[in-house]
C-alpha cells in the first residue's frame, strides 16, 4: 500500500528515508508514525497503513539511517540490544530535526505517535517541533529524560499498568510534572500494541487506538478532504 520516500532532515540536512501510506478515501490530516526500538518494521508499516485507511497520510522515518540506512530487527535478544545501542546513539536533537522534516512535508493538520521509543520522541516533537495539532505516546520509557520540557500541543499517555521497564513511580513523576496531560494506564505490559509482543493485548491496543484517533478528531483530522 505504502510507498519508500526520503526527506532532508532539519538539523543538519541529512537524507534519511521513510515509509509514506497515502489515504485510501478523503483525507483528514497527515500523520508522523515513530518506530520503536526495532526500526521501521513490518508492524510499523501496518500500523501505518491502518491509519492511512482512517484517512491519514502517514510518514514512518527511519530514525537511524545514520547508524545503519533502512535498519529493521526482530525481536530477538540480538534485535533488542541493538535497537537499545541504535537508541542511546541517536541525539535528540537529530531525531528533533527529522521530525520537524517529517511534519513540514504533511500538508496541516498534522500529528505525530509514537511506540517505545518512538513513545519518547513524541513527547520530544510535541515538545521542541512547530506545527503539530496533536500527539499521542504509547509506552515512551525515556520520557523521565525530557519531563522538564513542555508539550506545546494537546498529547496524551499510554502506559501499561505491568510494563516492568516504566515502573508505576516513573508514570506518576511524569503526571506530577503535568498534571493537565491526560495518562491512559491500561492492565497490560510494554509494547501492548504490538501483535509481535509477548505482551500485546488486542482490547487495550484497541481502546488506545480508538482514544487517539479522538484526539485527532477533537484537534482537527476529524473532517475529510477530497
Amino acid at each position: 500500500m505504502g510507498e519508500p520516500v526520503s526527506l532532508a532532515s532539519a538539523a543538519d540536512g541529512f537524507s534519511f528515508g521513510a515509509y509514506r501510506a497515502p489515504p485510501e478515501d478523503a483525507r483528514r490530516g497527515g500523520l508522523v508514525l515513530i518506530q520503536e526500538i526495532f526500526g521501521v518494521t513490518d508492524h510499523i508499516r501496518e500500523l501505518a497503513d491502518g491509519f492511512a485507511a482512517d484517512g491519514y497520510e502517514t510518514l514512518a522515518p527511519s530514525l537511524y539511517d545514520r547508524l545503519e540506512p533502512g535498519f529493521a530487527t526482530g525481536y530477538d535478544p540480538d534485535g533488542i540490544a541493538k535497537g537499545r545501542r541504535y537508541s542511546e546513539e541517536t541525539p535528540w536533537g537529530e531525531v528533533a530535526g527529522d521530525l520537524s522534516a517529517c511534519i513540514a512535508a504533511l500538508q496541516p493538520p498534522v500529528f505525530v505517535a509514537g511506540y517505545c521509543w518512538g513513545g519518547s520522541a513524541t513527547w520530544l516533537a510535541a515538545c521542541r517541533c512547530e506545527g503539530l495539532s496533536a500527539a499521542s505516546s504509547f509506552y515512551g520509557r525515556r520520557i523521565p529524560e525530557l519531563v522538564d520540557e513542555t508539550p506545546r500541543c494537546p498529547i496524551i499517555l499510554h502506559f501499561g499498568r505491568r510494563d516492568a521497564s516504566i515502573p508505576p513511580a516513573v508514570i506518576e513523576a511524569i503526571a506530577a510534572r503535568h498534571p493537565d496531560i491526560p495518562i491512559h494506564v491500561y492492565e497490560a505490559g510494554h509494547g501492548f500494541v504490538s501483535d509481535r509482543r509477548a505482551d500485546y493485548d488486542p482490547d487495550c491496543a484497541r481502546l488506545a487506538r480508538l482514544r487517539t484517533l479522538q484526539l485527532f478528531a477533537l484537534h482537527g483530522g476529524g473532517r475529510g478532504e477530497n
